[in-house]
């Protein structure tokens, strides 16, 4: 998986029909793509965490809900296992898969051959996270259908507000699995090195304990956490109870986040195994 190999089927086309190579971005980061999610069908470890812990974590917030005063809060059992189950496909399939991905194929030396090549360094991370992004769109979906039949959960009252979620949550987790891959050292540690955020994003950002059922000092803090926005509009696009104001709050914090994410990837990526 090298940067010449990515365009070399469109150049030996061109040669032979006498005109000259042409890519685009689309289809360089479209090829990547498709050797990084050959690559990621043989690890089976990260197949097992991205694939099958998403599916199975909700089974305990689904017990743990039954122990909690929804009613109270305008919540049912539904509206609260379905963004947990969302963030944990973020979390597992998105963000922690990434990091693996990034380390090791820094530490294999494939970032370094591909930026010999034409691609540039955005397609370079925007090709290698885009099999780990569909995974988790899928997962998310997929949780979505199961969590209507299952728990009796209706359709969303502003279902806009559930998919900005999802997509913004794809792109921050892709980031933040970026930043995180630049501190870590080797494809083991990479195991370790997500798991602070994992942390305390499931305890702070409302997929176990949702943030309304929390003391509003606690939720205030809770509320600037990188994943919580995801999950607020996520359980907003259900429950139709967040206002514009909240919403536009929601969104701008998870933009901020993401901005951060860009700027700590542009400043402290390695590209280059760590010595």
């Amino acid at each position: 998986m090298t940067g010449t190999g990515t365009g070399t089927g469109t150049k030996e086309r061109a040669a032979r029909e006498g005109g000259p190579a042409v890519t685009t971005p689309l289809g360089r980061m479209t090829a990547l793509a498709r050797a990084e999610l050959t690559l990621l069908g043989r690890s089976k470890g990260t197949l097992v965490a991205a694939l099958f812990v998403p599916l199975v974590l909700p089974v305990s917030v689904r017990s743990a809900a039954d122990e909690m005063d929804l009613a109270g809060a305008g919540l049912t059992v539904g509206t609260v296992v379905l963004p947990a189950a969302i963030g944990f496909s973020l979390l597992f399939a998105v963000y922690a898969a990434l990091v693996g991905v990034f380390v090791v194929r820094r530490e294999e030396l494939v970032l370094k051959r591909l930026r010999t090549g034409e691609l540039r360094d955005a397609e370079i991370l925007g090709g290698a996270a885009l099999p780990a992004a569909v995974i988790g769109l899928v997962q998310c979906l997929l949780l979505t259908a199961g969590c209507a039949v299952l728990l009796g959960l209706s359709a969303p009252s502003a279902p806009h507000l559930a998919v900005i979620g999802v997509l913004l949550g794809l792109v921050l987790c892709a980031g933040l699995a970026a930043v995180t891959a630049g501190f870590t050292r080797t494809g083991e540690s990479a195991q370790v090195t997500p798991m602070p955020l994992m942390i305390v994003s499931m305890i702070g950002s409302g997929l176990f304990v949702p943030l309304e059922l929390m003391p509003d000092r606690v939720a205030s803090v809770c509320e600037l956490l990188p994943l919580t926005p995801v999950v607020t509009l996520v359980r907003g696009g259900w429950t139709g109870d967040l206002s514009a104001f909240e919403a536009l709050g929601a969104i701008a914090t998870a933009v901020a986040w993401t901005v951060i994410a860009v700027f700590a990837v542009r400043r402290w990526f390695r590209w280059e195994p760590r010595r």
